[in-house]
């Protein structure tokens, strides 16, 4: 539910636009905006719906108003003005349903405030003055921020390794123990669960990714991808089945080239097919977390993976997980495991149905919702020695590999709006 609004002086766009749906509404806004030294005639009879058609042939300002209350539908709405919304616009709406989650939905989907009607003079007032101070806010230069940019691509040997459930755990352990900004790339374009693990709706924005790969931007990478929280956002999908992915892998080249720019870290949860098909995904990787079973299935196709890795991405720390590991009953030992694979596994995950249970029923990662349990504790040590491993790999590399790490650096989100 992001949009696409960021912070920032429009050159001479209008200082404001408003469409309302009531005349009480309407004259409210006119009279602040005579106040305020702007053009009363700005603010327009008609709501959301209004906006966006006229919006689609005109520029935007630099702070908008638009009015929710004749919208069956406000976050999808949002979104649809969200794509005729230019860069540089910070967006008020108001409306008439009091729901604390509308209104928590609304923020994250990138507006600076929801106001409820009846509206007073004050409150707008008020909300006005926060979009001035927003719009004239002194901005950070992230150009000159020197830090690495870490991509860590997690890969199943086999279908209910948990490769899905470690991928969205990691990133959230990124995001919330180790404070990185993280962005999550889930390219099980069907059956993908990233966003259904975080309670959240996928939306469109990989799908139509891979559908027009030429729009993939930052700005596009903003409106696309999903807030789980204030450092994780997610690119996910749901594909419907009678749609084949038709792509050459170009806009997932795309996507990953964005996320080393938007965040510090990527995760990416790649499944076992993606390798096959698109090798080249692979190559500016650098931590592969391969996750696997003790069962003789799981050796053998741990074997191919770590073959395949060897021969196509070299460059890649490849750590090995055995999830689902019981202590008492297993099909293959560790001993014998290892032995089979002619390595050694990284990490014992251990089998935890009901904290796995109770984390989808709260619709959160488990290591939110059970973060005593063992697995959590699991993710936390994997995450340590995913940044551990990638801090050693760079002090091994020649020098302008080095600089060639550190010209990823994080660039974050070009700003989102400030939140009241």
């Amino acid at each position: 539910m992001n949009a696409p609004w960021k912070s920032g002086v429009a050159g001479t766009r209008d200082p404001i636009s408003a469409y309302v749906c009531d005349d009480l509404t309407l004259d409210a806004v006119r009279r602040v905006c005579e106040e305020m030294g702007w053009n009363p005639d700005k603010a327009y009879k008609g709501g959301l719906r209004n906006a966006i058609q006229s919006l689609s042939v005109s520029a935007s300002p630099q702070t908008l108003l638009v009015d929710l209350s004749e919208s069956g539908d406000p976050i999808s709405d949002i979104n649809s003005l969200a794509e005729v919304c230019e860069p540089g616009t910070i967006v008020i709406a108001v409306g008439q349903v009091n729901d604390v989650r509308l209104y928590r939905d609304l923020l994250m989907s990138g507006l600076q405030d929801y106001l409820l009607k009846p509206v007073s003079p004050d409150a707008l007032r008020d909300a006005f003055a926060n979009a001035q101070a927003a719009l004239n806010a002194p901005k950070a230069d992230d150009g000159n921020v020197d830090r690495p940019h870490v991509s860590t691509a997690v890969i199943g040997t086999r279908g209910g390794s948990g490769a899905s459930t470690i991928a969205a755990s990691l990133a959230w352990t990124f995001s919330q123990v180790q404070g990185h900004q993280t962005g999550l790339l889930d390219l099980d374009v069907h059956f993908g669960t990233a966003a259904l693990a975080m309670d959240l709706e996928p939306g469109r924005g990989l799908t139509d990714a891979i559908d027009n790969p030429s729009r993939i931007d930052g700005l596009f990478i903003e409106r696309a991808m999903i807030k789980a929280n204030e450092r994780l956002s997610i690119l996910s999908a749901e594909a419907p089945m009678n749609s084949p992915m038709l792509t050459d892998g170009s806009a997932f080249l795309q996507l990953q080239e964005e996320f080393r720019a938007a965040f510090e870290n990527t995760v990416i949860d790649m499944p076992r097919s993606m390798l096959i098909a698109y090798p080249h995904l692979m190559h500016d990787v650098n931590i592969a977390v391969v996750t696997t079973e003790l069962t003789l299935a799981s050796a053998r196709d741990s074997i191919r993976v770590l073959a395949w890795l060897k021969q196509n991405a070299p460059h890649c720390k490849v750590l090995v997980v055995a999830n689902n590991v019981q202590s008492a009953v297993v099909e293959i030992t560790r001993k014998d495991f290892e032995s089979t694979i002619e390595r050694k596994i990284d990490l014992l995950l251990p089998a935890d149905p009901k904290s796995l249970t109770q984390a989808a029923k709260l619709g959160q990662p488990v290591i939110e919702a059970v973060r005593g349990s063992k697995f959590s504790a699991g993710i936390v040590t994997l995450a340590d020695m995913v940044a551990g491993s990638f801090a050693e790999a760079a002090d091994m590399a020649p020098a302008n590999s080095k600089s060639k790490a550190k010209q990823s650096a994080f660039a974050g989100f070009k700003s989102m709006l400030k939140k009241k």
